[in-house]
Order: structure tokens, then sequence, then C-alpha cells
């Protein structure tokens, strides 16, 4: 494939996947998987994309340096890292509702930001994607 040619790759963070923990995925732990070659379960549902010269030529660099793991997986990991840390930054509000009492016995406040409503997103998407 050429640089700065678009890729078209299948979205591949199977909540079901033993190979990957997705919900502990880092950039670290993203080039630990490479170096095993791990392989995560993916879907038929496919997403084109068209990268910078400079974006591109960088996945084609992380794939020679792990060979054995194509552009796909490359660009498919690296989305689902920034996914992750994308998920992690959304701010907790506090609403006004008691939810639980943490191990000191203080109140937790139900989550009143977008966080509820994207993980609810999130469900909705996987059964649909075929999670």
């Amino acid at each position: 494939m050429l640089l700065g040619s678009s890729f078209t790759f299948c979205y591949c963070r199977d909540a079901g996947s033993a190979d990957i923990d997705k919900t502990t995925m880092s950039f670290k732990s993203l080039l630990d998987s490479w170096a095993a070659a791990e392989t995560p379960a993916t879907t038929n549902e496919t997403y084109e994309i068209h990268l910078t010269i400079e974006d591109a030529a960088k996945i084609h660099a992380l794939a020679e340096l792990f060979p054995g793991i194509d552009h796909e997986r490359v660009i498919t990991d690296l989305l689902a890292a920034a996914v992750e840390q994308v998920e992690a930054a959304i701010p907790y509000v506090p609403g006004d509702k008691v939810i639980r009492e943490d191990e000191y016995g203080d109140p937790v406040y139900e989550d009143t930001g977008l966080t509820p409503q994207f993980l609810e997103l999130v469900k909705k998407y996987e059964k649909k994607l075929g999670g």
C-alpha cells in the first residue's frame, strides 16, 4: 500500500476477547501485544479512512518494526487505545442521587455527565455489531 493512500480496516475490539483486555489498553500494552503477535477478534464492520502522509509513514514504520502485525492491526489497535483514553477523559459529573457508599462510608453520587449515556450507547452498538 502506498503512503498517503486510504486504508480500509475492521473494528476489532471484541468485549469477549481474552487476547487483549480492552479496559486496560495502553500504548505500552499495545506494543507488548504486538511483540507477542496476539490477534483480537474482529467484526465484519469496516471503516474507510484517509491518513496524512506523515501518519501513514508512521503506520508503515510500526508495522515494519513488528513483523506479523499488519497495517490494519496497527491502525485498529492505536484507535482502540485512543478511544479508551477519550473515554477515561470524560468527566464525572456528580448528581444529587446517592447510589452507594464507598469503602469509607462516604456517599457516591450518580454520574449525570456523559459517561452513563456513552456506556449505554457502547452496549447498544456492541449488540448491533455482534459483540
